[in-house]
């Protein structure tokens, strides 16, 4: 059985940093693809920062409001996946999502390209 946990949630104001992490069991962050989401009370779930490992081939996709603030890396050894967050504004606020899919996604950011999802972590930016 997959089970995704996200951690590293929280409270900041802006301008601060958070390091959201993503523990997986029964699932391998060593090849697929992998990706934070978000969502805010009455709007869709949106992609923030995706990795895709094919065999090896491994890159990283924002969304263009995210890049230059948030980075996405993994840790094999560990099975963990993670989104360091600095910068952060208010628009940032909701809750935020970890997901995974094997083999492949065709579009990394895209919400229904994954199979499997954290229960989530709420992260709140005030002015």
């Amino acid at each position: 059985q997959v089970q995704l946990v996200e951690s590293g949630g929280g409270s900041v104001e802006t301008g601060g940093s958070l390091r959201l992490s993503c523990a997986a069991s029964g699932y391998s962050f060593s090849i697929g693809c992998m990706g934070w989401f978000r969502q805010t009370p009455g709007q869709e779930r949106e992609g923030v920062a995706a990795l895709r490992d094919l065999r090896g081939v491994i890159s990283t996709h924002y969304a263009d409001s995210e890049k230059g603030r948030f980075t996405i890396s993994r840790d094999i050894t560990k099975n963990t996946l993670s989104l360091q967050m600095n910068d952060l504004i208010p628009g940032d606020t909701a809750r935020y999502y970890c997901a995974a899919r094997r083999p492949y996604c065709a579009t990394p950011l895209s919400v229904w390209e994954y199979n499997y999802w954290g229960q989530g972590v709420q992260v709140t930016v005030s002015s």
